[in-house]
């Protein structure tokens, strides 16, 4: 069998959309008080039509080989894709904001507080930040407690000082200053590869998989997570605003350290080419049933926007 990855990720996509409006709908939960319109309309505006939504494929497909069920019967692991999408379209949010890289564009659309204003924005990714915490713990991602407690840990580990939120950090103090191979794989690891690793290591506690196959997991999302981030890299160098949907050329504007900066074009396709092979290894012994996640991570490589 042979995956169509166009059609994998238009119907994942359309899952975890489905999951994601019915998340944000205009009914408040039990002990909310309410849901102020203008809010939840930027929350939306920042999580719904729009993006490639691999973190939550990650999960979902890492889950499948698992034996999770991913039928309409169990919404678990859309539920926590979805707790995961609320993370990162918050970071994404944040991250345009004139304080941090000062994006006007952000998937072909303006950015959230270009479209509504920069309080609104800052409101709306500090609500997405806590409706993910709220939404992993509900008892459909997983009938174990226990369970559910480690994938929220694991998360808030992913999304903060030790995660995505420290990596932004260094990467604002990377701005026009020299910095070490080895710093900025660190910066990069955190920021952008945090939450692809959790992705995968969530995936594989969904399911209920061995620890081994636990620890495999969490290192192909470290592999996935890198190569996402030297194409992002190659894409930020090469592409066109039209093709990838946001600014382009902006690192280098900013004086910002990148692998692709540093090692240059050559040796940075080189790398990737040499991820995949890291990455058919690790999935190797899973055969025929790591198909999809095979064709992910080939995806991720050679994407072009």
């Amino acid at each position: 069998m042979t995956i169509d990855i166009k059609q994998l990720l238009a119907a994942r996509a359309d899952q975890i959309e489905t999951v994601l409006k019915s998340l944000l709908s205009s009914d408040p939960l039990d002990h909310e008080t309410a849901r102020p319109a203008r809010l939840l309309e930027a929350m939306r505006y920042a999580s719904l039509g729009g993006g490639k939504r691999l973190r939550p494929l990650l999960v979902l497909e890492v889950a499948a080989l698992f034996g999770r069920d991913l039928s309409e019967t169990d919404k678990g692991p859309a539920i926590a894709g979805s707790a995961l999408e609320f993370i990162h379209c918050y970071s994404l949010v944040h991250d345009d904001l004139p304080a941090m890289d000062d994006d006007d564009l952000r998937r072909g659309q303006p950015t959230v507080h270009k479209a509504f204003d920069e309080a609104t924005a800052i409101l709306a990714g500090d609500a997405l930040l806590t409706l993910a915490f709220d939404v992993i713990a509900e008892d459909v991602v997983h009938a174990d407690a226990a369970v559910r407690l480690r994938l929220s840990r694991d998360l808030a580990r992913a999304s903060g000082i030790g995660g995505m939120a420290g990596g932004q950090m260094l990467d604002l103090e990377s701005e026009n200053r020299d910095r070490t191979e080895t710093e900025i794989r660190t910066l990069q690891a955190m920021k952008t590869g945090a939450l692809i690793r959790y992705a995968c290591r969530a995936g594989a506690i969904l399911a209920n998989a061995p620890e081994e196959d636990v620890a495999r997991m969490t290192r192909f999302g470290e592999i996935i997570g890198l190569a996402f981030q030297l194409a992002d890299d190659l894409l930020d160098v090469e592409g066109s605003a039209e093709d990838v949907g946001k600014a382009t050329g902006k690192d280098a504007a900013a004086g910002k350290a990148t692998l692709v900066g540093l090692l240059g074009v050559p040796q940075t396709r080189a790398e990737l080419a040499q991820l995949m092979r890291d990455a058919r290894e690790l999935l190797a012994p899973y055969g025929a049933r790591a198909e999809a996640l095979s064709a992910i991570a080939a995806y991720v490589a050679e994407r072009k926007s």
